[in-house]
């Protein structure tokens, strides 16, 4: 039951969104307010390995803000999400709303209220 009341927002990828009740608190122990209206971004487990990185809401119109966002909150992120010129590693894979994020350079792709932005570890080899 704790659980239960203490996270409201954290659901399967893909799941529907459902306006929480206020006061309810995230699993990050962040407060969340009854109606989210704001872009989420999820890391994958795999990534999660490497920098633990709960899922954020945030308050960003493009997939570089978002991004932004999750730097200021955890800044080892940057380091392993894009390379030195700032354009995304080859390694890492993101999709906004089941779709593959085309601006690998710019991350200029376009956020609605309710997109979900997933971030996972591209597969490589042959």
């Amino acid at each position: 039951m704790a659980d239960e009341r203490r996270c409201g927002v954290c659901r399967p990828l893909g799941g529907p969104r459902q306006p929480w009740p206020a006061g309810l608190l995230h699993c990050s122990g962040r407060a969340i307010s009854a109606s989210l209206g704001m872009p989420r971004i999820v890391f994958a487990p795999a990534i999660q390995r490497h920098v633990a990185m709960p899922a954020l809401d945030v308050g960003a119109a493009t997939v570089a803000s978002a991004l932004q966002a999750a730097f200021a909150r955890e800044p080892r992120l940057r380091g392993y999400l894009l390379d030195d010129q700032g354009s995304l590693r080859r390694h890492v894979a993101l999709f906004v709303d089941g779709v593959q994020v085309r601006d690998r350079r710019g991350l200029g792709d376009p956020l609605q209220d309710d997109s979900e932005i997933y971030v996972v570890q591209a597969l490589s080899g042959g």
